[in-house]
């Protein structure tokens, strides 16, 4: 039988990513041998996602996170960070074990609250960079302030291994990044491929809000065959893009991963919802913070098995989040 487009398309995209990968594990690994340390030994300069170089202490002992990811890096590496955001009010994400609650809540990630994360008192704060870059000199005040974008799959294996340096222990954070493209390969290898859902990653709201494929969670579903409706990013443009329902119907996605993050869901009330063929099939999955949060060792691991599920539950198995959680993250660090 002769191959179709997508199927050449899809082939030579794993190609070009398999070239790229090469080039990636390549700089990461001169990235990993070679930070610049201060006279004493005992700081690291680093480059983070402003451009700013910021001076940072060797191995932090007590690291804030504004966001998920630095506690998903932490955690992965056996730290425990002393103060997390959170994505929803009361709701600790299984992705990290539930783990946060043991942590100073310094506020929702996009708006933290300054006062409540220098009580404290961080040696290191990691942040999210569109939400903090407005208040970075107050956030510097209290302690050294890096920030990365979080927001793209090719900058992922970058802000984890720099942040796995920054925390001292860079092997290992070059061996999440080569566990993590093997894994992604082995089940793009199962998949089927004469099938190539259409999806969407959204939030939901009266005009939800889509992941274009560069986006880390969406790049993980189209690596395994789903074929994103909200398509790339346009040059220097945003990671994502209001989809108006209207829209969305003549796309018609077949899958639907909405990020859940509260009762409230005024798209449903749409008269057009119903018409969806995602909606009609009952394939509508309100899904974790680890589908915004994608960025971190542990969220890219559980995406890659939730998506594989979702797009064919009849290949790969349901998903235990926690257990999958329990692989990465060191028995120590669970207690």
């Amino acid at each position: 039988m002769a191959k179709s487009d997508v199927d050449i398309h899809v082939e030579d995209i794993a190609v070009a990513n398999a070239a790229k990968i090469a080039i990636l594990f390549g700089l990461l690994a001169v990235i990993a041998a070679g930070p610049v340390r201060a006279q004493d030994g005992k700081t690291l300069t680093i480059t983070d996602d402003r451009g700013v170089k910021v001076e940072v202490p060797l191995q932090p002992k007590r690291i804030a996170s504004i966001s998920y990811f630095a506690d998903d890096v932490a955690l992965a590496l056996g730290i425990k960070p002393v103060a997390s955001t959170y994505m929803t009010a009361g709701r600790e994400p299984d992705f990290l074990l539930g783990l946060t609650a043991g942590m100073k809540q310094i506020g929702q990630r996009a708006k933290p609250n300054l006062e409540l994360l220098s009580e404290a008192k961080p040696d290191l704060i990691v942040a999210i960079r569109r939400y903090t870059v407005g208040n970075a000199p107050q956030l510097e005040k209290i302690a050294p302030y890096v920030a990365y974008n979080m927001e793209l799959l090719d900058g992922s294996d970058r802000e984890i291994a720099e942040l796995s340096r920054i925390l001292g222990n860079p092997e290992r954070g070059l061996q999440l990044n080569k566990e993590f493209r093997e894994h992604l390969a082995e089940f793009a290898a199962k998949a089927p491929k004469d099938v190539h859902p259409r999806f969407a990653i959204m939030w939901g709201g009266e005009t939800p809000f889509a992941f274009h494929t560069e986006n880390t969670a969406a790049s993980i579903v189209a690596a395994i065959g789903g074929e994103n409706i909200a398509g790339n990013m346009t040059p220097g443009g945003e990671f994502g893009v209001d989809l108006s329902l209207e829209t969305m119907l003549e796309k018609d996605p077949e899958v639907l991963f909405i990020y859940d993050s509260g009762p409230d869901r005024p798209h449903e009330n749409n008269p057009i919802w119903q018409e969806l063929t995602a909606v009609k099939n009952k394939r509508v999955f309100y899904v974790g913070d680890q589908w915004v949060e994608t960025n971190g060792p542990i969220a890219r691991e559980i995406v890659l098995r939730e998506a594989a599920h979702y797009l064919y539950p009849n290949v790969f198995p349901v998903v235990d989040v926690k257990a999958e959680a329990a692989k990465i993250i060191p028995a120590e660090a669970q207690k």
